[in-house]
Parts: C-alpha cells; structure tokens; sequence
C-alpha cells in the first residue's frame, strides 16, 4: 500500500469517525485542505462518493459505510504490526485511546495519566470521559474502565478494585423528612436517582431474610454521578452511590449513610479491552500500570 493511499485512507476514517473534516484535520493534526483534497483524491481514485456534504453535517453514503467497515480492520492491523515491532524493543509507543466513567476518570484517573507517560515516554494518550457504555470496537477504544459486575462477551476484561454502593443523605435532610429504618420507606422519600444504574430505578438491599428490592421514583435523576452527589449534598434527597464518590463528602459529615443494616452490593472496576490474539503492548503496560497504581484503594478509608 503507498503512503499516499494509506494518508487518504487515514483521512476518510477519521472524517467518518468525527463527522468533520475540521475535527479530522484537528486529530491528524494537518489542514483541513490536506484533508478534504485526501477524500477527494480517494472518491476520485474509486470511482465513487463516500460522504454526503452539506454545510451543517458531513455523513456517510452506503458506498462510504461499506468502504469504513472495510478499512477499518487493515489500518488497525497495520497500527498492531508497528505496536508488536515497537514490543520487540520493548519501548510501548504510539497513541493509547482510553474511555472512561466521568467521575472515576476525573477524580482517580486523571492524577495517574501524566505518571504513565512519564514512565512510557513513546507513548500519547487519547482520554474520553463518559458514563455511556460506548461499544470499544466502534469507537476505536483500545481500552475501558469500566465500574460494573456485567462485562461485554466479546471483551477482555482485568480486576482493578471494588467500590460498594452506599445509600445517603444531607443531616439538613434527615432532619426534615426523619431518617428510614426500612428499605421499604424509600416510597415516601425523595430519591435522587442514575441514568445508567444497571437496576434502573430499583434499588437492591441485603437482609438477614434476603435481598429486598425496593423500586424508587426520583425526584431528580442525572447521567452523572458528580450531579447526583451535588443534589444530595444540596439535601435534596436519599443517594445511592460509589463509595468512590462519597467518600470526602462522608468524611466531612456532608453526607451520612442510611439503612445500614441492609447493605448494598459492591460493584468491580475492571479495565476492558477488545479481544485479540496479541494485545498490543501499550495497551498491557497501561492495565499493569492502572493494576498498580489502584492496588488496595479504599476510598472511605483516605
């Protein structure tokens, strides 16, 4: 393959992948022009349109789907190739794509990235926060944390530690509302609920006669846990989060737990990634190192 056909392959997928040629040229980091003349030079060569142009959005035609699914697989083949010459030399390189919950990846993640570069200098890193279970292989992820007990089939997944969810509230709301002695009382509390529970709006207690499910209407709900924790602190409601997250505020008497007698469940924090017959060694030094940098976390005990 010519580096010119791979320079317009390359292109192509990253327009298709951002949805702009600006935002293309800004990951290639080369011109918009060089990126736009690129796909021209490619439609040009195949015969063929791949994107629909207008001027608010740039989208794929069947032809240019059909070419990305194609494409696709060979420049990450050629991407591994380089990655496995790189591990023979033992010096991980190239750029580390990593998608991540938003307050796991502000709050413990964030403080770890600029440790791993300095330690793998060959490396650059690409990080993306959110809470949506993004599918790795359509992203072009080469690797997740993620905080749940139900991991994709398809994927490779690595322990890194646990965190429990714990149910609490502001003292100022309490003091208000009175305190529930029974699961079974979050009916007549205001709860402030998660998008992405795995359980949706049925929280699960343990008990000395087994496990209580108790379905919640939320007063106010949040695709992220930084809002839900804001809102309880602000004693809004009854929360149900990670520990990880409410440590500092339980600490700090912000927060104090509810319902103790029934815990909830501990969920685990894994680092996931995309089957493969060889794992690319950037990829393997990232999980030792996030292995060892989150070894022994307990977060109500900082």
């Amino acid at each position: 393959m010519s580096s010119n056909k791979l320079r317009e392959i390359e292109c192509f997928i990253s327009v298709a992948e951002s949805g702009s040629f600006v935002r293309a040229a800004d990951a290639i980091g080369v011109s918009k022009t060089a990126v736009s003349r690129s796909v021209i030079e490619l439609e040009q060569r195949l015969g063929a349109r791949l994107f629909q142009r207008s001027t608010r959005r740039v989208s794929l035609t069947p032809a240019g789907t059909l070419y990305l699914a194609r494409c696709k697989p060979i420049v990450q083949a050629l991407d591994e190739a380089d990655e496995l010459v790189a591990g023979d030399a033992q010096q991980p390189a190239g750029l580390l794509r990593v998608q991540a919950p938003m307050s796991f990846g502000t709050q413990h993640l964030a403080p770890l990235w600029p440790q791993l570069l300095a330690r793998h200098p060959g490396l650059r890193l690409d990080v993306h926060l959110s809470d949506a279970l993004l599918d790795l292989n359509d992203e072009r992820f080469d690797l997740a944390v993620r905080i749940s007990d139900r991991q994709h089939p398809s994927f490779i997944s690595r322990p890194l530690g646990s965190t429990r969810l714990i149910a609490c509230a502001a003292p100022a709301y309490l003091a208000r509302h009175g305190e529930p002695m029974h699961p079974d009382e979050l009916a007549d509390h205001a709860v402030i609920g998660y998008t992405y529970a795995a359980e949706g709006d049925v929280w699960h207690f343990d008990s000395d006669r087994g496990p209580i499910a108790v379905r919640t209407q939320a007063r106010l709900c949040a695709n992220n846990g930084d809002t839900c924790l804001a809102a309880a602190c602000a004693g809004l409601g009854i929360v149900m989060q990670p520990s990880f997250l409410l440590a500092d505020s339980l600490r700090r008497g912000e927060l104090v737990p509810v319902l103790q007698r029934y815990p909830l469940r501990s969920v685990g924090i894994h680092a996931v990634y995309p089957s493969r017959r060889q794992l690319p060694m950037k990829v393997r030094v990232a999980i030792d190192f996030l292995v060892e940098s989150l070894a022994g976390a307990d977060w109500l005990a900082r």
